[in-house]
């Protein structure tokens, strides 16, 4: 048995609305246990006994019972810990008013990939196999983000199109596994 957790990729946008407990339910018809959301924004951690094409089955029976395709990347319990054990975010100032987040990726990220970031704006604080850490500095506009859409176009640009990749807060990666 082994504990992963799924971050799905556009859901609770616009008509592509789930409840997470729906969500739960759906997910324990295909041998899911113990399914926690966390945020109820699509993030899920759950036990599993098959592995085999987990990512696989689970886009299916999402597609299958809630009528419209979400993009599952996931993670085990022992790559959270170890993302949370390295502290990406460990060398920024700890005063400075910022969001923390990261990219996360299904598939190994080329060796070498190269990102223009914005400091003091966006910052592109660490790339790793299947990750991308940013830091997104507060604007004079009160917002936080707006760089991450500049990165999404070079990530883009770079890799071409139809990779899936999800980002989130990490906050959110922090109470994974609590």
């Amino acid at each position: 048995m082994s504990r992963h957790f799924a971050f799905l990729r556009g859901i609770n946008l616009g008509k592509r609305q789930i409840k997470m407990a729906d969500l739960k339910t759906c997910l324990s018809g295909i041998g899911l246990r113990d399914i926690r959301t966390i945020v109820a924004s699509g993030n899920v951690g759950f036990e599993t006994d098959d592995d085999s094409n987990l990512q696989a089955r689970m886009e299916a029976v999402i597609a299958k019972t809630f009528g419209f395709q979400v993009g599952v990347v996931l993670r085990s319990e022992s790559e959270i810990a170890t993302m949370l054990a390295n502290a990406p975010f460990g060398q920024l100032d700890p005063q400075a008013d910022l969001t923390r987040h990261v990219m996360l990726f299904d598939t190994p990220l080329p060796a070498g990939l190269a990102l223009n970031d914005r400091p003091g704006h966006t910052e592109v604080v660490r790339i790793d196999v299947r990750e991308i850490y940013l830091a997104g500095y507060r604007q004079p506009n009160g917002r936080y983000t707006e760089g991450m859409d500049d990165l999404g176009k070079q990530i883009e640009q770079q890799l071409g199109k139809g990779r899936l990749m999800t980002a989130r807060n990490w906050n959110t990666i922090e109470k994974a596994l609590k």
